[in-house]
């Protein structure tokens, strides 16, 4: 009995893996997502969670404006991890260097 109740949970993790839920993002707009700057990401991203907001949209509507949304936030979220460490990288090099700061060392 506890072979059988095994190999039914086997059986279920494999299909959910095996199962990845299909989306609606055409390859044109994941491409056109992937190369939009932050403020145009970020200002789709308020139109999308708007016309969510608004409803009047079908479940198929629905469920492409989520997967839009998700897109342009991941995005946005990118290029705000890319400038952090950005400025991480600019705030460590300062503070290597702020020892010899106006000093003679600095220009050897």
């Amino acid at each position: 009995m506890a072979t059988a109740t095994k190999d039914a949970a086997d059986n279920k993790n494999e299909n959910t893996k095996a199962e990845a839920p299909a989306s609606s993002l055409t390859d044109k707009e994941r491409d056109q997502i992937a190369q939009m700057p932050y403020e145009e990401a970020r200002d789709n991203l308020i139109k999308a969670v708007q016309a969510l907001e608004a409803g009047g949209l079908n479940l198929d509507q629905s469920m492409h404006q989520w997967e839009v949304g998700e897109a342009l936030a991941k995005r946005a979220q990118s290029l705000l991890n890319e400038v952090r460490a950005k400025l991480e990288n600019a705030e460590a090099e300062q503070q290597s260097t702020a020892a010899t700061a106006g000093t003679q060392s600095n220009l050897e």
